[in-house]
């Protein structure tokens, strides 16, 4: 009985090892920036361990390194159920996917996944604004923006995101006044449309008192009183 527990023992610690061997030797290679390598033993550390998140999403990466963002979709999605505090990473690499296939509806809706459920999980708020902008939701963009900032006050990334949000800026400014000037330029028009019909009025109720004054005899017949006389 104790040979089999023994072995049984041993048998499970050669298939730990070994799916420990699997991952480690793929994230090596991933972070050696080897993903053709990497591919088959993250693949086999996924086989191994269905229920280990961190091999999920190294696959997922190295799928997308690969150009296969389908595989990589599935796996994170496989991943996400079981992801637990890893969540917020796997739907935000998801919406990472999306964005660079293209489905900017897709990857916004989880970037804000992964905000709900990490609210201070940064880099969703950059992808998220980033879709904002592909949709032209500008306001809403330079709100993720400036809360992606706020989160991560070094980013490298600062200069170019505070001119983007200026330029946003100018744009919203200049819409205003084009907003501004165009009330103003209609309300002129109403204006001097007023002045035109007030002046047209007044023109046509002159025009009818003199027609009324030159008429007023011509259309009664005259009455003379008397006896007509004959030379």
């Amino acid at each position: 009985m104790k040979k089999i527990i023994l072995a049984g023992f041993w048998l499970l610690t050669a298939f730990f090892c070994h799916a420990q061997t699997n991952l480690s030797r793929g994230e090596a290679l991933l972070m050696q920036n080897k993903p053709a390598e990497a591919v088959v033993f993250l693949e086999n550390a996924v086989s191994d361990d269905t229920s280990n998140t961190t091999a999920y999403l190294y696959l997922g990466i190295v799928y997308e390194q690969l150009n296969r963002p389908n595989e990589a979709v599935a796996v994170y999605r496989r991943a996400l159920p079981i992801a637990g505090n890893l969540s917020a990473n796997v739907a935000n690499n998801l919406g990472n996917v999306y964005f660079q296939m293209g489905n900017n509806e897709m990857a916004q809706q989880y970037y804000s996944q992964a905000i709900d459920y990490n609210s201070v999980f940064s880099k969703a708020y950059l992808g998220r604004a980033n879709t904002q902008i592909k949709a032209g939701n500008l306001r809403n963009a330079v709100s993720d923006y400036e809360q992606y900032l706020t989160l991560e006050p070094r980013s490298n990334q600062r200069p170019k995101i505070e001119q983007l949000i200026s330029l946003i800026r100018s744009e919203f400014a200049a819409e205003e006044r084009r907003k501004i000037f165009a009330e103003e330029e209609a309300r002129m028009a109403v204006e001097e449309r007023q002045r035109l019909l007030d002046s047209v009025s007044a023109s046509l109720h002159s025009a009818a008192d003199l027609s009324k004054s030159l008429s007023s005899g011509a259309e009664s017949v005259e009455q003379y009183e008397g006896e007509f006389e004959l030379d």
